[in-house]
């Protein structure tokens, strides 16, 4: 009987090959068939290469649902990020890729659209899954039942062997099971406040962030701002920042509001990079130059910050960095699991000292 034809018969028996019929093949029990496919037992060479072989003619795919069931790792790490059309995700998520690949993982990719209760289902769904780590990107939110809900889901990964991993946001807390790597979000916003601060610069607007803001990112932004303000002695109007999202529209709706309230600013901090393209876009539909009438920073260092016109000062970000450290922590445990990533300023065209007036 040739091969095919075994491999046929299997196939219409029982719709779907088993550890059994592997087994039968390699000439071994169904125990070592599971050693081998588990990884956990030692096997020797010869068995294991007879098992592999045997899968390979039978064309067996793994029941990731059992697996799961039995406890045993998926060799999966989940990665769940607010939107894949992100610039800053996108690098992030290629330094997740790069290190699971090199830990031998596979990578998930999960977007929650924004939505903290999709994220949490997400959460719980990769725990059901035996994911070995479960990576969230982007800023958390400060709400009560959110963080409680999340602190449950840690503990549950943790007893369950996985991790569940911050990156780019703060701790839940000193008593919950975490892998946190996030980056000195708060320090970057008060370089750059205090970069234009020192160029002069007394009416700033700070574009995407309020005080109030339940995001982790754009709270820290704005305490760095309003640090920097009081480091300098100059005082902050409130009027002057403006809640928006982080997206290119955000940006220009966000500054059309602020130019149609006749508000006086030399300078605009943009909470991030793409709101910073919508401020520009909106500033010379108005007929104001970049620098020359008023100066424009942003936050991320997106790859083509650089080769906009002027070119975009603004907070680099190590994106890939965070993505690779956080998989390299949550497989390695023994390393310190609390991280903090260092940012800098990338001084480019867009900020100049403000005009003198006549």
């Amino acid at each position: 009987m040739s091969r095919k034809a075994s491999r046929k018969e299997v196939g219409a028996a029982d719709e779907r090959v088993t550890v059994r019929d592997v087994a039968a093949r390699a000439g071994v029990s169904a125990t070592t068939v599971s050693r081998v496919i588990k990884g956990d037992y030692p096997v020797a060479q010869a068995t294991r290469a007879r098992v592999l072989r045997a899968m390979r003619e039978l064309d067996y795919v793994l029941n990731v649902h059992a697996r799961a069931l039995s406890g045993a790792s998926t060799k999966m790490v989940a990665f769940v990020l607010d939107d894949v059309t992100g610039p800053s995700f996108a690098h992030v998520a290629k330094g997740v890729e790069q290190q699971a690949t090199a830990e031998g993982r596979l990578c998930m990719v999960c977007t929650t659209h924004g939505d903290p209760a999709r994220e949490l289902a997400i959460v719980e769904a990769m725990r059901e899954q035996r994911a070995d780590a479960v990576i969230l990107v982007g800023g958390g939110t400060l709400d009560d039942t959110y963080r409680e809900r999340m602190s449950h889901f840690a503990h549950a990964l943790d007893k369950a062997g996985s991790r569940l991993v911050l990156c780019g946001r703060p701790p839940l807390g000193d008593d919950v099971p975490t892998t946190v790597v996030e980056y000195d979000n708060e320090g970057g916003a008060y370089a750059m406040t205090s970069h234009l601060l020192s160029q002069g610069h007394r009416r700033i607007a700070l574009v995407g962030a309020t005080a109030d803001d339940l995001s982790t990112t754009r709270l820290h932004r704005v305490r760095g701002f309003m640090r920097a303000h009081e480091s300098f002695g100059v005082p902050h109007d409130p009027d002057l920042v403006v809640p928006a999202g982080f997206d290119r529209a955000d940006g220009y709706d966000a500054a059309r509001r602020l130019l149609a309230l006749g508000a006086e600013f030399t300078a605009v901090f943009a909470a991030t990079d793409m709101v910073a393209i919508g401020v520009l876009a909106a500033l010379r539909e108005a007929g104001l130059r970049v620098p020359e009438d008023v100066s424009l920073s942003g936050y991320d260092d997106i790859p083509f910050a650089a080769d906009l016109t002027p070119g975009l000062t603004t907070v680099h970000i190590p994106t890939e960095e965070l993505g690779r450290t956080a998989v390299r922590l949550a497989l390695n445990r023994q390393d310190r699991q609390h991280v903090v990533l260092g940012t800098h300023i990338v001084v480019r065209d867009s900020v100049r000292p403000p005009a003198r007036r006549a």
